[in-house]
């Protein structure tokens, strides 16, 4: 299907058709207010100097045959490239789990997402929609896949999931909730615990500070998008962690054993060994003109 794609857009390369352009030799076209990139090699083009005219135009882009692990690094660029971006469709794309839906808070503003049932297996999981209207709550969708999104949609969202993301930043370190919010937000929470007379990262009334930040929102930033390089580093990590943690608990047991062997072969052997020492003892000692000189010799030989 998609030789078949690329052999239309090339022959129209260098043409241009009423209501649709063909932009540079990569996969991309324009219809419309829409913009169409097929694989891969067209993300580039997310990086070319559009005109402010066509740029403008663009509502909506549709990413076709592109895994999503590749689109989420240009996902910053699409609000700053298109400003009047409020549509994402995603066909072909490999969105296979809910946590994918998370990078897309990248975007900052949307209005519908469509996501595609062919190429796309989370499309398959009952609460899917669910989770993209608790994720993306800020954004207030108004469709998605093409069907309106009601207050009873997001009702039921915040009932599914708003104890995941609850369970998710409670324990959240004031370091990483630096890292979260804006600098405006920062502002807000150092002068707060500023007039408490506290030291940023320091324990107290860490839930009440934010609750007064928007802990709401901030939740919801807790569940982030890790992408699979940073997964399989992680896993990586854990695996050498596992290694190591083998591998000193064998010492451990190694080194136990051998003491309790040793331990053992001295309960065998002390009996005969204590009445040797006791019996070489007497001995030495039994002609005390001969054990006095030589401990005088022990002696001197000790100080020279």
């Amino acid at each position: 299907m998609l030789t078949g794609v690329a052999l239309s857009l090339d022959s129209l390369l260098n043409k241009t058709v009423q209501g649709l352009s063909i932009i540079d030799s990569h996969l991309v076209e324009v219809e419309g207010d829409t913009l169409y990139l097929y694989g891969s090699t067209a993300l580039e083009s997310l990086d070319r100097n559009w005109s402010v005219q066509t740029a403008g135009n663009v509502a909506t882009i549709a990413f076709v045959f592109i895994d999503f692990e590749e689109i989420v690094p240009a996902l910053p660029k699409l609000r700053i490239k298109f400003p009047n971006l409020v549509h994402l469709k995603f066909k072909e794309t490999n969105l296979v789990m809910l946590q994918q839906f998370n990078a897309l808070a990248q975007v900052r503003r949307m209005e519908q997402l469509t996501v595609d049932a062919q190429g796309n297996r989370v499309v398959s999981f009952t609460l899917w929609k669910y989770y993209v209207l608790f994720r993306l709550s800020s954004f207030n969708l108004q469709k998605i896949n093409g069907v309106e999104v009601t207050q009873n949609d997001m009702v039921m969202a915040e009932k599914l999931f708003g104890i995941l993301a609850y369970v998710a930043s409670s324990d959240l370190p004031y370091c990483r909730l630096l890292s979260l919010l804006g600098e405006t937000r920062k502002m807000q929470l150092c002068y707060l615990l500023e007039a408490k007379g506290k030291k940023f990262g320091t324990a107290g009334e860490g839930g009440s500070d934010r609750h007064k930040l928007g802990a709401d929102n901030l939740s919801r930033s807790v569940l982030s998008y890790t992408t699979r390089d940073a997964q399989a580093e992680k896993l990586e990590e854990a695996v050498d962690r596992r290694r190591f943690s083998h591998a000193y608990i064998q010492d451990l047991v190694k080194e136990a054993a051998e003491i309790n062997t040793k331990n053992e072969s001295l309960q065998k052997l002390w009996p005969q060994m204590f009445i040797e020492l006791v019996r070489d003892a007497v001995i030495e000692i039994r002609n005390k003109d001969s054990y006095m000189k030589l401990c005088l010799q022990r002696i001197a030989s000790q100080k020279s």
